[in-house]
């Protein structure tokens, strides 16, 4: 058998290598990844979208058929806020707590990031699931309350944009704070104009599904979701500057903590409408 040398090209992807990247991943569903390397990688986050997608097509089916065999919208609520959670083996909420402990630590980058890395949650990252998980519940209760298309469409955006921030997350340009793990993997690996077109394509899928969510009027629908997604997106924009400043890059838990603020922000702002 022929020795591969370091002039030798990588082995050829997979067909839908980039699907098999992000479900194995971002989700527990079961998804052979073949290769983890920056190409693998590109391809992976590209496709994170359509795992939101999915994710958040299975927290809406929980809540919905709750709804359907006599629950109420507040126990809808927390099973579609649940769902997510348990089909990311919760990595994203862990993710969020320890950015949420970094970030208040007002430590040195390098001590911060050990901070980061260990397996206890802090006081800060404490205080921030018990809010961010309330936002969550709180606004899908609202949603499913005015109807449960209102509610299901809601978990399906949240799930998508959330993942969709990830997408614009690993945009080139954005550097890793550390040299190894998923963060090192996966940072500035996606080229902006893909990550830009990505970014358009959900915008304008959410706010065709907002038009057919059962809202006051068909435009206006579409006009909230779509205020929705770019809300949701500045607000994980926001926090992934902030923590590029304070970290010197991104890690793996500052992309569990941009999809939980763009899932959060989105609902929130879809009350509103």
């Amino acid at each position: 058998m022929r020795a591969v040398t370091t002039t030798d090209p990588l082995p050829r992807l997979p067909r839908f290598h980039g699907l098999r990247f992000a479900f194995g991943t971002l989700t527990v569903l079961p998804a052979r990844v073949a290769r983890w390397d920056r190409d693998a990688a590109r391809g992976g986050m590209l496709c994170a979208p359509f795992a939101g997608l999915v994710v958040g097509g299975c927290a809406a089916a929980a809540g919905v058929l709750l709804l359907l065999l006599g629950a109420g919208p507040l126990l809808a609520a927390v099973a579609s806020a649940a769902v997510p959670a348990v089909l990311t083996r919760g990595l994203h909420l862990d993710g969020l707590a320890d950015t949420a402990d970094g970030l208040g630590s007002a430590r040195p980058a390098e001590e911060a990031l050990r901070i980061m890395k260990r397996s206890d949650i802090g006081p800060f990252g404490v205080v921030t699931l018990v809010f961010v998980l309330l936002a969550q519940v709180a606004a899908l209760y609202e949603l499913y309350a005015q109807g449960w298309a209102r509610g299901a469409v809601a978990a399906v955006v949240a799930g998508t944009v959330a993942r969709l921030a990830l997408t614009l997350a690993c945009r080139a340009g954005v550097p890793a704070a550390r040299p190894e793990g998923l963060g090192a993997v996966v940072a500035g690996t996606v080229p902006v104009r893909a990550a830009l077109a990505a970014g358009v394509l959900v915008a304008a899928v959410c706010a065709g599904a907002g038009a057919l969510a059962g809202a006051p009027a068909t435009a206006y629908g579409a006009w909230t979701h779509l205020a929705g997604a770019l809300v949701a997106l500045a607000a994980a924009e926001a926090l992934l500057r902030r923590c590029v400043r304070r970290f010197g890059g991104v890690t793996g838990d500052v992309f569990g903590a941009v999809a939980e603020t763009a899932a959060t922000a989105a609902l929130v702002v879809l009350t509103l409408g």
